[in-house]
């Protein structure tokens, strides 16, 4: 029998500067994310649809959701393998694609991955493990494009 989950969370639009959306120009596009026992997260449209660019936008957050989940899969079976990773950073990208209906989708995003192991004996390995990192990976397994990766892989020292 497979496991379910159950997720939950509040989007607030923020961005009524008093007349609603009585035209498009006029309403900001702002709004928070939370969930119970959080902090709150504050969030816009990309600037290029109205947003602020320095409030996180939908497209980024889908990508932050794709490398932190691949990354928490990595982390895990190198530990399941014996590799100790010291540090863990991911320079990831995105693709998206605009329609000329309007809408869009994303065609690709790119994670980077650059880790540090304490082990050089042990490289080859644990950028093997990306591999299975992204077949685990729930969010890379709920898109409709390729997810690729990139890894680079250093020893401590």
């Amino acid at each position: 029998m497979n496991k379910q989950h159950q997720y939950s969370l509040q989007v607030t639009w923020t961005g009524n500067k008093g007349t609603g959306t009585n035209d498009y120009r006029a309403y900001d596009r702002n709004y928070t994310v939370q969930t119970a026992g959080k902090e709150p997260i504050s969030g816009s449209a990309d600037p290029a649809f109205r947003g602020e660019d320095t409030k996180y936008n939908p497209e980024e957050f889908l990508l932050m959701a794709l490398s932190s989940c691949h990354m928490l899969w990595y982390l895990h079976l190198c530990a399941d393998a014996g590799i100790v990773v010291t540090d863990y950073s991911d320079a990831a990208t995105g693709k998206m694609d605009e329609s000329p209906k309007g809408g869009g989708h994303f065609t690709e995003v790119t994670l980077n991955p650059m880790v540090t192991i304490t082990d050089a004996s042990m490289i080859d390995k644990a950028n093997e493990l990306h591999v299975k990192a992204s077949e685990k990976c729930f969010i890379a397994n709920s898109v409709n494009f390729p997810v690729h990766h990139l890894p680079n892989c250093k020893v401590t020292g």
